[in-house]
Formats: C-alpha cells, sequence, structure tokens
C-alpha cells in the first residue's frame, strides 16, 4: 500500500505515472524485507525507525547515507511498506515535520 498527502492511497499504476514526474519514493520496510521481497525499483529504504530523523538530517549528510539528494519540505514524496500501515506512520511523521 502506497501513501501520499494529497492522494492517501495510492494504485500502482498512479506511482508509476507518478515516478515519470520526480516524486521521490521512500520505502519505509526494513531492511530484511528488501532483501527477502525485494526491492522497488527507484525507491530509497529508510526503515520506518529511521524516517524522523533521516527527515530531520543535513542534506549533506542524508545525501551520504541514502543515496539521494534530500527532499525538501515541499517536494513530492510517496511512502510505501508491505501493508500500508508504516507507510501511513511515515506520512504522519513528513508532514508533522513540516512536509507537504
Amino acid at each position: 500500500s502506497l501513501c501520499a498527502a494529497a492522494e492517501p492511497n495510492l494504485s500502482y499504476q498512479e506511482l508509476k505515472d507518478l515516478k515519470k514526474a520526480n516524486v521521490l519514493h521512500i520505502d519505509v520496510r526494513e531492511r530484511w524485507e528488501i532483501d527477502r521481497f525485494g526491492k522497488i525499483p527507484e525507491s530509497i529504504n529508510i526503515p520506518l525507525g529511521e524516517l524522523m530523523e533521516a527527515l530531520q538530517m543535513d542534506p549533506m549528510e542524508f545525501k551520504e547515507q541514502y543515496n539521494q539528494k534530500m527532499p525538501s519540505k515541499s517536494d513530492p514524496v510517496v511512502f510505501s511498506c508491505l501493508a500500508g500501515t508504516r507507510s501511513k506512520q511515515a506520512l504522519g511523521f513528513a508532514v508533522s515535520l513540516g512536509f507537504s
């Protein structure tokens, strides 16, 4: 299940369309889940337990750790997990930090 503030639930096709428009896709599953079930192409993995800290990092540190430009508070971001519970939590964390 996928979450974004403007559209709390996205289909896979909607995500594919959004990815063409430079949306940052953050997969909040644990690393062992990525190893077991596979990485979603063009997503970055930030486990839910690291997300609050990651979204408050210095942009250089974020790039170094996740090999990706840190999103600004107005950049479009989509979160995903296995069933939708963690992605909804991730969305709540991001909104609480001022992401729109």
